[in-house]
């Protein structure tokens, strides 16, 4: 279990195009609802991509906000306060943890324990996390660390992390990515920012609409993309909402058993080998999504289904493959597929 596409191995922020452009639509493009600023770059080891309807820069507050997010949840960062707690140097905690660990906390339970980011040292050991990756590793040491994984033995108490084990190690980048989005968006909605995209490698969260006044068009990617493509499966327009897809597509290794994805069972320890390509989750915040999105691809398709179709205000695709290529699955509520860019 575990998404690697926030990987804050590049520690440093660029931003490659501060202020890319300015759209205007309409009459009267001199008032503040009718430009959009585009702010584009390097965050987090991916790209980002902010638009939003205002004539303000808002570049500094947002490096503010990732470098915030960075220094306290980041396991890739020697400083970070997740990287002071996984040494046991110092295991106070501060609202950032806080809150990631109690929403991962309650989608691991939702989803029977198939979300848990204690599965860091199993990460590392298959060579996905934010240790040098070895060989292919033993029984023995896939055991050993089984022993440490374990949220739901975790607490927090009086601001201090107790671990389940001093061995117990928390990476939370398969939420904190949506977390720091969502931080993005409260920030300019505080703004008073109506309409914006905040987009962060791949997740979104949504507001309003787009420069043209419609609901912003969301491609969601192939899982037969490569690690650098972006192959389009559909279209979604939608609004006021946050988005997250997950897949084994773009991050894997070869070894001489074969291809193996970096999604870690926290029950066997070992890579998991499912029909579920991708996973897209559709929620009211880009934390949630970003945990579920993740959790489906640890799961069946039907119990990951009837996961999400119980919960409120939330829905999925999956993308599984078969004997006649891939196959979608869509709860109830997920918007309609288009070809539409």
């Amino acid at each position: 279990m575990e998404k690697n596409h926030f990987m804050l191995k590049n520690i440093s922020y660029i931003l490659l195009a501060a202020v890319a452009a300015m759209l205007m639509q309409g009459c009267g493009a001199g008032k503040d609802d009718n430009v959009y600023i585009t702010l584009e770059g390097n965050v987090w080891h991916t790209t980002m991509r902010i638009t939003y309807g205002s004539d303000r820069d808002f570049k500094d507050r947002v490096i503010g906000v990732t470098d915030e997010v960075e220094r306290s949840l980041s396991p890739f960062l020697d400083d970070s306060r997740i990287s002071s707690i996984n040494r046991n140097e110092d295991m106070t905690t501060d609202s950032l943890i806080d809150r990631v660990f109690a929403e991962a906390l309650r989608i691991n339970r939702l989803s029977g324990g198939a979300f848990d980011p204690t599965v860091a040292p199993l990460v590392n050991l298959w060579g996905f996390g934010y240790a040098e990756p070895g060989c292919e590793p033993t029984r023995e040491q896939i055991d050993s660390c089984l022993s440490l994984t374990g949220i739901c033995d975790c607490t927090i108490s009086g601001g201090m992390m107790v671990k389940k084990s001093p061995g117990t190690q928390f990476n939370f980048s398969a939420i904190t990515k949506g977390y720091g989005i969502d931080r993005i968006a409260g920030m300019l909605r505080e703004e008073g920012v109506e309409n914006y995209m905040v987009e962060i490698g791949g997740e979104v969260a949504l507001s309003g609409v787009n420069s043209r006044g419609e609901k912003w068009h969301i491609q969601i990617d192939s899982p037969e993309s490569d690690a650098d493509g972006h192959e389009r499966l559909s279209v979604i327009e939608v609004t006021d909402c946050c988005i997250a897809t997950s897949g084994n597509y773009r991050n894997y290794r070869d070894t001489e058993h074969g291809r193996i994805g970096h999604t870690i069972s926290p029950s066997t320890g070992m890579p998991i080998a499912s029909e579920v390509l991708s996973a897209t989750v559709i929620a009211p915040s880009t934390m949630t999504a970003d945990a579920l999105a993740t959790a489906l691809m640890a799961m069946s398709r039907e119990a990951g289904m009837e996961m999400i179709e119980a919960m409120e205000g939330v829905e999925a695709m999956l993308v599984t493959a078969g004997a006649d290529g891939l196959s979608t699955f869509t709860t109830r509520g997920f918007p309609p597929l288009s070809d539409k860019h």
